[in-house]
């Protein structure tokens, strides 16, 4: 099952930028229960929580850079997410830095990681734990 989230709504798990995206129900033979899909999709946002862009004192996925992450049947994950800005020092790091978080997790496989700049990332798309840590209230 995927379940999408309007940019404009309420903050999703804490982030109004995420959408959670989760596998369609196991075939018979099994890939994925829901229960299982939920567990990843947790524990990866929990890896994806201590990754930090290294000029801000925040996690992205608080920041609301991580626009969706889609796990397969065959447990293979695809995140999108994006860069506060495409002249982002870090352009060239975070990726990979969100790319082997969601890998370290046990029970995931293959991970592919899509910058995407549709919708760009704007303030309104960061927590509030990300906004007291910047003192942006």
């Amino acid at each position: 099952m995927r379940t999408d989230a309007d940019d404009t709504a309420a903050p999703v798990a804490e982030n109004a930028a995420a959408e959670i995206a989760t596998a369609a129900p196991a075939p018979p033979g099994g890939a994925l229960t829901s229960d299982e899909t939920a567990r990843l999709t947790d524990e990866i946002v929990t890896a994806l929580k201590s990754v930090y862009d290294p000029e801000i004192p925040a996690d992205v996925y608080e920041l609301g850079l991580i626009y969706k992450i889609d796990i397969a049947d065959d447990r293979a994950v695809a995140i999108d997410m994006t860069l506060t800005t495409p002249n982002c020092p870090s352009a060239q790091e975070l990726p990979s830095m969100v790319e082997n978080a969601a890998a370290s997790v046990p029970g995931v496989g293959a991970v592919t990681v899509n910058v995407v700049w549709e919708p760009p990332w704007e303030p309104s798309r960061m927590s509030d734990e990300a906004r007291v840590v910047l003192n942006m209230w």
